[in-house]
């Protein structure tokens, strides 16, 4: 039986993906910053010191959260207006 999406949550959808988007970009920027810390020299090549940038590592997984979440309820209230006049996203389900 073929059934459409009529309609998307932009707060939820957008809460879901935002957390999801953070959640997931601190299994990438944890060990960045630990072998980051440890590995890299502490200062350059003409002896200046060197500081990792933590501040900015720090702050990826709080601008995925925030730009994913907006990029995900811009995108379901796109759908909600187009919805009506092409259609929903169409899917099969059957019954278990």
């Amino acid at each position: 039986m073929k059934q459409q999406i009529a309609r998307f949550s932009p707060h939820q959808n957008g809460k879901v993906f935002g957390v999801l988007l953070g959640l997931s970009t601190l299994v990438i920027v944890v060990p960045i910053l630990i072998f980051g810390s440890f590995l890299l020299p502490a200062v350059d090549q003409n002896g200046n010191p060197f500081d990792f940038p933590v501040v900015l590592f720090a702050f990826f997984p709080i601008a995925y959260l925030v730009f994913g979440y907006l990029g995900v309820a811009f995108s379901c209230i796109v759908y909600n207006f187009v919805v009506k006049y092409i259609g929903g996203i169409e899917f099969e389900a059957k019954e278990g």
